[in-house]
């Protein structure tokens, strides 16, 4: 089991990002929550991780806090979802702004996340409840401005590829992606802010 990696941030490309660790590339698995808050490429950054073994493949999952991790190891739990929905949902809300959801019942706020109907829905409100009092709330979990993304040549494209990646169909990503574009927006900055509007 691994459970924590550090190293040097080579590549960011939501949702994977890589790690070199000693000379060794680890490719991770990340949401979105964890994309706004990594440093830039070339710097040295800590994840705390999930090991994702199924017959076909072997994913590790990367987080910067243990909150995310947490809620992401107990969203497995629920009947129906698996890593890629979870992955979503961390994407589209931190793990504050989960509890929340659920603490108040907000089915249509669940509802607006890529892959998630009316029944999943009800079925995470209920089976996560009791579940979302235990995951550990830092302080501090607001998204920092400071992590500046890599310009990139093309940032609506890759902004709407990784919104594909994580559900989201390839014309809803392209359109989402193209109404949250400004000039000077990193494609980070782009799906930070398609994913706001989407709430």
């Amino acid at each position: 089991m691994i459970g924590r990696i550090t190293g040097t941030l080579l590549l960011k490309q939501p949702p994977e990002l890589l790690l070199d660790v000693n000379g060794i590339g680890y490719e991770v698995q990340a949401p979105m929550s964890t994309f706004f808050d990594l440093p830039p490429t070339g710097q040295t950054v800590t994840l705390v991780t999930h090991f994702h073994v199924r017959e076909d493949a072997q994913i590790l999952y990367g987080f910067l806090t243990e909150a995310e991790r947490s809620l992401f190891r107990q969203l497995l739990k629920v009947n129906g979802v698996g890593a890629k929905m979870a992955l979503a949902i961390l994407s589209g809300m931190n793990p504050q702004e989960f509890r929340l959801c659920v603490q108040g019942a907000d089915q249509a706020a669940l509802v607006r996340l890529p892959g998630i109907g009316k029944k999943t829905a009800e079925r995470l409100i209920v089976e996560m409840r009791d579940r979302v009092e235990h995951i550990e709330m830092p302080e501090g979990l607001a998204v920092s401005d400071a992590a500046a993304a890599t310009p990139s040549e093309d940032p609506v494209s890759e902004a709407a590829m990784a919104l594909e990646a994580l559900g989201y169909r390839p014309q809803e990503a392209g359109r989402m992606a193209k109404k949250a574009a400004a000039p000077g927006l990193s494609s980070e900055e782009i799906i930070r802010m398609a994913l706001k509007g989407a709430l």
